[in-house]
């Protein structure tokens, strides 16, 4: 089983996203294990984008993140991370195929709804840097044997 941190943005909180997002991840059979809808702070932004620190395009990713709350998830499935990804379609909306939900509902790519970790190792880390273990639940579904093989 695959985990992945899912972040809906601020534009996707502002322009009502954060169910439409659950909707298509839940219905492609993955399996929500933790959720929060926090306000970031600038800390946890700096620490978030680490990677990109220096960059000329940190300062927007720094004011962008923190200008409205976002909805942080857990998502958990085989192959997750593959899976997420497919379903939040390529960064800039217009690249996007149709029915991600980044072609149905962005068209640049600072706003582009959703974030999602794009490897295991990037998935541990970011799920490390916005829940506390005990904030993420196990669980299952009956309905999984009909999905997973």
């Amino acid at each position: 089983m695959e985990r992945s941190l899912v972040l809906v943005k601020p534009d996707g909180v502002q322009r009502g996203l954060v169910g439409k997002v659950i909707t298509a991840l839940e219905e492609r059979g993955l399996r929500l294990t933790a959720a929060r809808f926090l306000q970031v702070s600038r800390e946890l932004a700096e620490a978030h984008y680490a990677v990109h620190a220096g960059k000329p395009f940190y300062d927007a990713l720094i004011a962008f993140i923190t200008s409205a709350p976002v909805m942080a998830m857990v998502w958990e499935g085989p192959d997750a991370i593959a899976a997420i990804r497919q379903t939040m379609g390529k960064t800039r909306g217009t690249e996007a195929a149709p029915g991600t939900i980044r072609h149905d509902y962005a068209l640049q790519a600072r706003f582009n709804i959703t974030h999602a970790s794009d490897s295991p190792e990037n998935a541990e880390a970011e799920i490390a840097l916005w829940f506390k273990p005990e904030e993420i639940v196990a669980w299952s579904r009956d309905i999984e044997k009909w999905i997973y093989e």
